[in-house]
C-alpha cells in the first residue's frame, strides 16, 4: 500500500514519524512509566495499549476541532479535562467488563492521564492541525506505544513466568527469571529496547558535557 495515496503527503510522513522517526517511547522517552509497570504480562499490555489509543484519538479530535477557540491561556486545562475523560470512560470499561485486569493494572489506568505521550502530541500535533491528520498522528503515536510494549510484555511474561497470555509455553524445567518480573527487570528489558532501536534510528546519544 503507498501512504502517500492513501493519506496524502503530510499523511504518509505523520503516519512514519509516529510510527518510526519520532518513536514517542525510542525517540522522545516518553510514556514508560506504564511500560515499566505493567508490561510483565501480555495481556495487562493489550488493556493499556488500548486504552492509551483510545484517550489519544479522544483527545485528538476534540482538540483539533476546537483548536481554533480554545483561549491560549487554559488549553493545558483543556487538554487535562479532556484526557481525563477519556480515562475515566477506560476505567469504568475496564471494570465493568474485565475486573480481573482492571484489578491487576490496580492504579496505572488512571496514570494514563499524565502520560506524557498524550499531553505532548496534544500541544505539539493536535491543536495545530485539522482532525483527519490529527486522528493519523493519534494512531501512528498509539500503534508505536503498542507495538513497544507488547515486545517488552512478551519478553518478559515468557522469561519471567514461562507463559504467554497465561499458557504454559516453556518446557518442563524452566527455571523462571523472577528478576524480569520486577522493576529491574523492566529497566533492563526497556533499554535493550531503547538500544536496538535508537541504533537502527540512527538517533545520536546525547553527548556529556
Amino acid at each position: 500500500m503507498n501512504l502517500k495515496e492513501t493519506f496524502g503527503k503530510k499523511g504518509a510522513k505523520t503516519i512514519k514519524n509516529g510510527i518510526w522517526r519520532e518513536h514517542p517511547i525510542s525517540s522522545a522517552t516518553l510514556g514508560i512509566c506504564s511500560a515499566l509497570a505493567i508490561s510483565n504480562k501480555v495481556e495487562n499490555a493489550i488493556a493499556m495499549s488500548a486504552g492509551v489509543i483510545f484517550v489519544l484519538i479522544l483527545t485528538a479530535v476534540i482538540i483539533s476541532l476546537l483548536r481554533k477557540i480554545i483561549p491560549s491561556r487554559v488549553r493545558i486545562i483543556i487538554y487535562m479535562i479532556t484526557i481525563a475523560s477519556g480515562v475515566t470512560i477506560v476505567d469504568l470499561v475496564l471494570k465493568a467488563y474485565w475486573p480481573t485486569v482492571s484489578e491487576a493494572m490496580g492504579p496505572y489506568v488512571p496514570l494514563i492521564i499524565t502520560n506524557c505521550i498524550i499531553m505532548g502530541r496534544a500541544e505539539a500535533f493536535f491543536v495545530q492541525n485539522p482532525p483527519k491528520l490529527a486522528l493519523i498522528d493519534a494512531l501512528a503515536n498509539g500503534l508505536a506505544y503498542t507495538y513497544t510494549l507488547m515486545a517488552i510484555a512478551i519478553f518478559r511474561e515468557i522469561f519471567a513466568f514461562g507463559t504467554l497470555l497465561g499458557v504454559r509455553v516453556t518446557p518442563s524445567g524452566w527455571v523462571d527469571w523472577v528478576v524480569l518480573a520486577a522493576p529491574a527487570g523492566a529497566f533492563f528489558v526497556l533499554g535493550v529496547f531503547l538500544w536496538i532501536t535508537r541504533t537502527a534510528a540512527g538517533i545520536e546519544p546525547p553527548k556529556s558535557s
